[in-house]
């Protein structure tokens, strides 16, 4: 372990030499920090952390205002460190936000912020160069842990280059306020789209909910079994290869007091994906047409790891095949918070996989299976 530099031959750059590169400081890469604080690396020296974000907090940070903290579920404490007595009616942006700075600091992990991270290719001496917009490192490993929030998916269909009103993603959803006395489709059949419409719908002209698969609603708790089974699912799916779909895509909407008035009220009365969109509003093959002012697309986002690109990582299926937390073409690269692991109980305990499977890299001893 140690700091020295080494020449990057083609951009002629000085890269820092380090053993480890966290990409990300969100609840999976902040866990991933924390592990290889506790097994003995020291940040700075023999681990970096890199974030693009303006400030801490991950993706939790541009989460709309009135997304309060008690309306959160799932969300588990980061290793080592509660988070105890937050407001419940305080945004989950400014909660979350202030645990994850105090938990830097607790822990001086160092985090560089902001950093855009560029791309990761091929080093020298069998090392990983990671390019990015303060400088370069040359790694013996890489953590990546950036999450889904910078793509948010759009998805396209006939006409929507036509609509006359707004379009917007969730990512940049204002909160429903800026719908009073419009007409507001909503797509999609996730927890955000669920959110957005009970929220928007004391506030519009009338909302109308669409998704492209009927939503499944779940009653009772979700137990250990249930976690297990839905989180196996993710997992087969990276094991080949494939795209990822979320653990809460295949687990079903929690069904609480809310849902239950809101279903009762028609605010969720669903009706099937539209075949296309007129400058007006959505329109259906069978003739049905409903006007709208505004398609709030609740569509989800994918994997951001365009900077993997040049590492050929992807597999013919769209995704990378995975062998626990690391690339199965690359022992060097681990993704956390990436299909099985993309929950924050998922990525607490990628994150220590993770460090535990680089230690055996860097030891030169075999990977654990």
């Amino acid at each position: 372990m140690n700091d020295i530099g080494v020449r990057d031959a083609v951009a002629g750059a000085v890269a820092q030499d380090v053993d480890v590169v966290v990409v990300g400081a969100g609840q999976a890469g902040l866990s991933g920090a924390y592990h290889l604080r506790r097994v003995g690396f020291e940040p700075g020296r023999d681990f970096v952390v890199l974030d693009h974000a303006p400030r801490p907090g991950g993706a939790w940070q541009f989460r709309w205002p009135s997304l309060t903290y008690g309306k959160v579920h799932g969300m588990h404490a980061l290793p080592g460190m509660e988070l105890t007595g937050a407001d419940p009616e305080r945004p989950s942006s400014e909660v979350v936000g202030a645990y994850f700075a105090a938990y830097e600091n607790r822990f001086d992990l160092r985090v560089r912020r902001p950093v855009d991270v560029r791309r990761v290719r091929e080093g020298e001496n069998g090392r990983l160069l990671v390019e990015t917009s303060a400088g370069a490192w040359s790694a013996r490993a890489l953590i990546n842990a950036t999450g889904t929030w910078d793509r948010p998916f759009w998805p396209r269909y006939p006409g929507q280059d036509t609509f006359l009103g707004r379009q917007l993603h969730t990512a940049l959803y204002p909160g429903p306020e800026a719908f009073a006395g419009q007409r507001v489709v909503v797509v999609g059949g996730g927890a955000s789209g669920t959110q957005h419409l009970m929220e928007i719908a004391p506030y519009a002209a009338g909302t109308t909910w669409v998704t492209r698969r009927p939503p499944v609603f779940r009653e009772g708790p979700f137990d250990a079994d249930r976690g297990r089974s839905a989180v196996a699912m993710v997992e087969e799916r990276v094991r080949r290869g494939l795209a990822p779909r979320s653990v809460v895509s295949v687990t079903g909407l929690p069904v609480n007091d809310a849902i239950r008035r809101a279903r009762a009220e028609g605010v969720l009365d669903r009706l099937p994906m539209f075949d296309r969109i007129t400058p007006t509003g959505v329109a259906w093959d069978d003739g049905r047409h409903v006007e709208a002012d505004v398609i709030l697309w609740a569509t989800g986002f994918r994997a951001a790891i365009d900077h993997l690109a040049p590492l050929r990582l992807r597999e013919a299926g769209g995704g990378i095949r995975m062998e626990g937390t690391r690339a199965a073409a690359d022992p060097r690269v681990h993704l956390v918070g990436y299909g099985p692991s993309a929950s924050t109980i998922g990525a607490n305990r990628a994150g220590r996989a993770a460090v535990r499977d680089i230690q055996r890299l860097l030891a030169g001893a075999p990977a654990a299976v």
